[in-house]
């Protein structure tokens, strides 16, 4: 997926965001910005929206206020209460399709578009009500039923519980699947890490990889060796989140299952359904 209009500001909003995460100095926080901005300055049509924005936070913002991790209190709270509200719902009877729209529903736990995590509780469950615009699972299972490999490829943090609790449901349908889940080699805004999966219990489900980089989403040109190979060979790829959309999107991929809320209107305009629209979506 290229840039459409908005990109540029909601990038410049991030950036403004991040360096109020990351750093009390003022002096800093300017800085951090300014140079954010000499970056911007780069920006084609051609752009992806993930990875101008990574490019844009790593080599300016994240390098100026000398903060590797700046949203890591974000994550810690998002995951603690993400995991509480999972374990009440893991007390009840969760089927497969359940669990899916709750994958879904946890990508609204989003820094990009200033999501407050305390209120996940309540949103869950007002959500669990929706329907998904487009709904493809059964084209989703039909494919994990003959499948030998799925590659899951996570997106945010406090989310990964709910993928955590979609994943289990998974191997319980179709225990026959070897399982790669994949995470970020490094902190990259609130993108959760390999070692986010590990510290999660992810071990538990699956093969948990690196996609051997800190860009948002699965840049293909940057990835590890090693990642490209599972990524190759996977018959089935679930990719959460907008940032796996903005990066796979073009590549027409039968084998990928988009699982996503469409919080921007790029990304809506892109799917062609309404901001906010629950989705899975065969590539």
């Amino acid at each position: 997926m290229k840039i459409h209009y908005e990109c540029f500001a909601c990038a410049a909003n991030q950036c403004q965001r991040i360096v109020e995460m990351g750093t009390g100095d003022l002096e800093l926080r300017k800085k951090g910005v300014i140079e954010a901005a000499k970056l911007m300055a780069n920006i084609s049509g051609d752009s992806v929206p993930a990875i101008f924005g990574s490019e844009v936070f790593l080599g300016g913002v994240y390098m100026v206020i000398g903060n590797d991790d700046p949203f890591r209190e974000y994550k810690e709270l998002s995951n603690r209460l993400a995991e509480r509200v999972v374990s009440d719902l893991e007390k009840e009877k969760i089927d497969l399709k359940t669990a899916l729209k709750l994958a879904i529903i946890g990508n609204m736990i989003d820094f990009a578009v200033g999501y407050s995590p305390e209120r996940i509780g309540e949103d869950v469950r007002a959500m669990l009500n929706e329907k998904l615009y487009i709904d493809q699972s059964e084209e989703l299972f039909e494919a994990l039923r003959n499948a030998k490999s799925l590659l899951y490829l996570t997106d945010n943090c406090g989310e990964i519980y709910f993928d955590r609790l979609f994943l289990k449901k998974l191997k319980e349908a179709f225990p026959h699947l070897e399982v790669y889940i994949a995470g970020k080699e490094e902190p990259i805004i609130n993108d959760a890490t390999v070692g986010d999966l590990k510290k999660a219990g992810f071990k538990e489900l699956g093969n948990v990889i690196s996609t051997g980089t800190r860009i948002v989403g699965v840049p293909l040109d940057r990835v590890s060796e090693e990642f490209r190979a599972i990524f190759e060979s996977a018959d089935v790829i679930i990719a959460k989140g907008q940032g796996n959309f903005e990066t796979l999107s073009e590549i027409k991929d039968e084998r990928v299952f988009y699982l996503l809320k469409a919080k921007c209107r790029p990304i809506a305009r892109e799917l062609g359904v309404a901001q906010g629209s629950l989705v899975c979506i065969q590539g």
